[in-house]
C-alpha cells in the first residue's frame, strides 16, 4: 500500500482541527505526499468541510476513536515527549518505533515514521491538539495514550522532571483525572506504595475499601475498553491491566486476605 492511500485510509476525525493542520504540514514537506497525478494527495480534499463536519459530530456525540486516530494522536504527543527535555535520545526513538512496529507492523509502522519526521520537526501546539483529542476521544483510550507516552520517556532508563511536567501537563489537557494520572504513572516506577497508588487508594484503605478499588480498576483497564481501536493496541491494555492484577495480588500478601 502506497503512503498516500495508507494515511487517506486511516483517519477519521483527526483529519480536521489542529492534529489535521500538522498533518498537513507534514505531508507538505515529504516528496511521498504529492501524487502522480493518479491519485490526489490526502490533504487536497475538501478539508474546511471535514472539518466543519468534524465539528458538528463532536457537538452532537463524541465519534468512535478509529485505530488512524489513535494512530496519529500518539505520533504528535509522543513528538512532544521526545524533545520535553530539549534533546532527543535515540533510544526513545527506537523505542516509539519498535512500538509501532509491534502494533502495526513494518510496512505501516515505517508509513508511521514518514509521517513522523515531518511532525518532529513542527512547533506542536499542545493544547490545542489535546484539547481535540479530549472532545473526540473516549477515556479509555485517552489512558491508553497516557500509558503510552511515559513508556517513551522511560524508554532511555530514567523520567526525567521535565518529561513528567510535559505528560502531566497533557494529562491535564486531555481531561484525565490526578488519580489516573497516578496511577498510570506508578506503573512506571518502583516504591514501597506503588500498589495503592496503581489501584487510586489510601495507605489505610481497608481490605473491603481494595476489593472494591480493584473491581473498580479492572474495569476501567480492562482491554475490552478499547477494542474498537483494533487488536493492535490490545498488548498495550493488557499490560495496564496486567499491572492492576499484580498491585492487588501484592496487597493481599501484604493484608493477609
Amino acid at each position: 500500500m502506497s503512503f498516500t492511500k495508507w494515511i487517506g485510509a486511516a483517519l477519521g476525525w483527526s483529519f480536521g482541527g489542529p492534529i489535521g493542520a500538522i498533518i498537513g504540514m507534514a505531508l507538505g514537506s515529504m516528496v511521498d505526499a504529492v501524487s502522480d497525478g493518479k491519485e490526489r494527495p490526502f490533504l487536497g480534499q475538501d478539508q474546511s468541510r471535514q472539518r466543519q463536519r468534524t465539528t458538528y459530530r463532536s457537538r452532537q456525540e463524541r465519534p468512535q476513536t478509529q485505530s488512524g486516530d489513535f494512530e496519529v494522536s500518539l505520533l504528535i504527543l509522543a513528538s512532544v515527549v521526545i524533545k520535553a527535555d530539549g534533546k532527543q535520545d535515540q533510544r526513545e526513538l527506537d523505542f516509539v518505533r519498535q512500538q509501532f512496529v509491534n502494533m502495526y507492523g513494518k510496512e505501516r509502522a515505517n508509513h508511521a515514521f514518514k509521517l513522523f519526521k515531518g511532525i518532529n520537526k513542527q512547533q506542536i501546539p499542545t493544547r490545542q491538539v489535546c484539547l481535540q483529542i479530549q472532545r473526540m476521544m473516549d477515556h479509555p483510550s485517552r489512558l491508553q495514550l497516557l500509558h503510552f507516552l511515559f513508556g517513551i520517556a522511560k524508554a532511555d532508563g530514567h523520567v526525567t522532571e521535565s518529561e513528567v511536567k510535559q505528560i502531566y501537563t497533557i494529562s491535564g489537557y486531555l481531561g484525565i483525572s490526578s488519580r489516573d494520572y497516578e496511577s498510570i504513572k506508578a506503573m512506571f516506577y518502583n516504591s514501597s506504595d506503588n500498589a495503592y497508588k496503581i489501584l487510586e487508594i489510601d495507605k489505610n484503605a481497608s481490605v473491603a475499601e481494595i476489593k472494591a478499588a480493584y473491581r473498580k480498576m479492572a474495569k476501567k483497564y480492562h482491554p475490552d475498553r478499547v477494542v474498537h481501536l483494533g487488536k493492535e493496541h490490545q498488548e498495550g491494555a493488557e499490560e495496564k491491566f496486567r499491572q492492576v492484577q499484580e498491585a492487588y495480588e501484592k496487597l493481599q500478601k501484604e493484608k493477609g486476605f
